[in-house]
């Protein structure tokens, strides 16, 4: 049983395969009956963009009746022979000598049919939007961003850890996050007091985690390099087109690291992450360029092959401040740069991608390694056109007097820290790390408006199927 990407790809590559027998097995996009007593079917297994063309005679005596019951969105398997097409549209089709019918759908009812669909519709039937063109192929590139995640670290001698899903600290500081307990809900008291608290499951309160940096600087601290790439949280009550409740983040740690290192693995990821995509998943990312977004090729080429800018945030306010745009938000030092500041900094002042570093103490949380300055952190976010930031990081705040300094500053209790500060007098080393999301990457890759479609599975403010 071949994938239908394997047999398109193998006899594009080798013509002996024309006229040999071949398996394959799928859903079908479309049935066409011809007055010629064919049957034209186009079949897709979700491995490839491209539909495979099965013709079947209507008169041939061993699948003549099961042909009317193959209609859009049935599962079948199809044996026979590869052979020429001399129609429009595709290169060979599949002479059916056998069809196996396994699973029907009405065609009343099956709601995919062969047109557009909103992707609000879509996500209505999150449960079937993984057969379309524009979900499949978002699946696919995720995929192959994933892996090529792992095989970018791997290759640098990283060392691949699992943080806690669940977690009693908070990276963030006063951050949005999940309660996980097994307490009643209907009855718990508006404050819970000590003696709630441990007789709760984990004896403390605990969270979802919003990110893995904290743990992952433990084993960075012992193994050197490490990254961990899982699922984290965030309770924000956000419907925004950029924004979900449930998302994957990537976040190596790195012993023996400043700012300068950190924004050398954080660019060259991003630099590998797009070559990739450009070069393993050509096909869907000229889908994308057709239907999403007529530009996407282009801007990935630019942050593919083109150096990044680098720009003190201070000299990206006078920048912007300078620069006559009527912005939305207004732009001063001190505060935070927003999506439109980014994008403006990408795409009209450097046209190309762009990190921005040293950032105002008060704007970022206590880990970050304060400057000398003592009014800025050595922190930086990469900024890609058209999306705007897509890694975040920092050299992390090594000195344990400082850091503590940075805790009570941000009301953080450095009691409840003490095994974090506890790796700043055994063995301290200058280090530092980053995160990224992988759905922000995805969404940048594809071109899509809303992070909503690509992740599989979206949660956001009112919904959670599934």
């Amino acid at each position: 049983m071949a994938a239908i990407s394997r047999v398109i790809d193998l006899i594009a590559r080798d013509q002996e395969y024309i006229g040999k027998t071949v398996r394959a097995q799928g859903w079908v996009r479309t049935k066409r009956d011809s007055k010629a007593g064919v049957s034209f079917i186009e079949l897709n297994d979700g491995s490839c963009l491209r539909n495979l063309q099965v013709v079947a005679d209507q008169e041939h005596p061993e699948y003549r009746q099961l042909l009317e019951s193959v209609t859009t969105g049935s599962a079948v398997m199809v044996e026979g022979s590869i052979a020429y097409s001399p129609g429009r549209g595709q290169t060979i089709e599949l002479k059916a000598d056998r069809i196996t019918l396994y699973g029907t759908a009405d065609p009343a009812v099956y709601p995919l049919q062969k047109k557009r669909h909103s992707f609000e519709f879509l996500r209505q039937i999150g449960h079937l939007r993984p057969r379309t063109n524009t979900i499949g192929a978002v699946s696919r590139v995720r995929n192959r961003l994933s892996y090529a995640i792992h095989q970018f670290f791997q290759d640098r001698g990283f060392y691949y850890i699992h943080t806690p899903i669940i977690t009693a600290s908070d990276c963030e500081g006063a951050g949005e996050m999940f309660r996980v307990t097994t307490l009643d809900a209907q009855n718990a008291p508006a404050k819970v007091p000590e003696e709630v608290h441990r007789a709760d499951f984990f004896g403390k309160p605990a969270f979802l985690t919003v990110s893995g940096q904290l743990q992952a600087e433990i084993y960075a601290l012992a193994m050197g390099r490490v990254y961990t790439f899982g699922p984290t949280f965030r309770a924000e009550n956000s419907n925004t087109s950029r924004h979900l409740a449930e998302f994957w983040m990537v976040e190596p740690e790195m012993a023996f690291c400043d700012l300068e290192g950190d924004l050398e693995i954080a660019q060259g990821l991003i630099r590998h992450l797009i070559g990739v995509a450009l070069q393993d998943c050509a096909e869907d990312l000229d889908f994308f360029t057709r239907f999403i977004e007529p530009t996407l090729r282009g801007t990935l080429e630019t942050v593919a092959f083109s150096p990044f800018e680098t720009v003190t945030y201070t000299e990206a306010v006078r920048i912007l401040k300078e620069s006559g745009e009527n912005f939305e938000f207004p732009v001063e030092w001190g505060n935070d740069l927003q999506a439109e500041h980014e994008r403006y900094l990408t795409e009209k002042v450097f046209r190309k991608p762009a990190a921005v570093i040293h950032f105002p103490r008060a704007l970022k949380p206590f880990y970050m390694r304060v400057n000398d300055d003592g009014n800025t952190v050595a922190a930086m976010d990469i900024l890609v056109p058209g999306t705007g930031e897509i890694i975040g990081g920092s050299q992390r705040e090594e000195r344990p007097d400082i850091l503590v300094e940075q805790m009570r500053l941000k009301s953080v209790e450095p009691e409840d820290y003490k095994w974090y500060l506890e790796l700043r007098e055994f063995g301290s080393v200058p280090h530092a790390g980053f995160g990224m999301g992988l759905e922000r990457l995805v969404q940048f890759v594809t071109g899509l408006p809303n992070i909503r479609e690509v992740i599989p599975f979206p949660r956001t403010p009112g919904h959670a199927e599934f």
